[in-house]
């Protein structure tokens, strides 16, 4: 499969995804994004490659980063994203920068957590509501992150995201200390 056809694919699945998760018909989506019912139907069944603007305003019209329609990723519960991945978003000469780690939908309440593993040691949590996303940077050592059964090694300088109504463990299987800083979204109670 082409990066195009990939690309076709992952808009139509999360598309459709997102216009399901926002209860908007055809017709409300195509209203609100300015765009017409039939360019909805054509990009959702993968028919069509849509212009940048127009995937700008379904974007939009979803409250959604143009990002999270692109995204080739399926069926993970777990993103990592490696240093040389993040967005550098500006720098001045000086040496003064911004960098975009790692991000994601979710609305709610967050939490920020400053995290240190010693070598051997780790920590269960049990399932959070559904709804609940975990974004971490590791600045030292490697963490272990366990979510629902499935390891995954996190070194120094990666991001990652994960749904957290899985059950998570963050373990230190290293000789040396594993240092993170997490943010936790916790969805708005309905």
């Amino acid at each position: 499969m082409s990066d195009l056809d990939q690309l076709t694919q992952s808009l139509a699945r999360n598309l459709k995804r997102w216009r399901g998760e926002r209860g908007f018909t055809l017709d409300a989506l195509a209203a609100r994004a300015g765009v017409s019912r039939g360019m909805i139907i054509q990009i959702e069944q993968a028919r069509t490659n849509p212009s940048v603007g127009t995937t700008v305003k379904l974007a939009d019209a979803l409250g959604v980063s143009i990002t999270t329609l692109l995204d080739y990723e399926q069926g993970s519960h777990v993103r990592l994203v490696p240093e040389s991945q993040a967005v550098r978003m500006w720098s001045t000469e000086a040496g003064s920068s911004t960098t975009l780690l790692v991000g994601t939908e979710a609305r709610g309440p967050l939490e920020l957590w400053s995290w240190r593993l010693m070598p051997g040691e780790g920590s269960a949590s049990d399932p959070h509501p559904e709804g609940t996303v975990e974004l971490l940077h590791v600045t030292a050592g490697v963490l272990t992150l366990v979510v629902d059964g499935e390891e995954h090694s996190v070194p120094a300088g990666t991001s990652a995201t994960f749904e957290a109504h899985h059950p998570h463990v963050y373990r230190n299987d290293g000789a040396e200390p594993t240092e993170l800083t997490m943010a936790v979204s916790i969805p708005p109670v309905r």
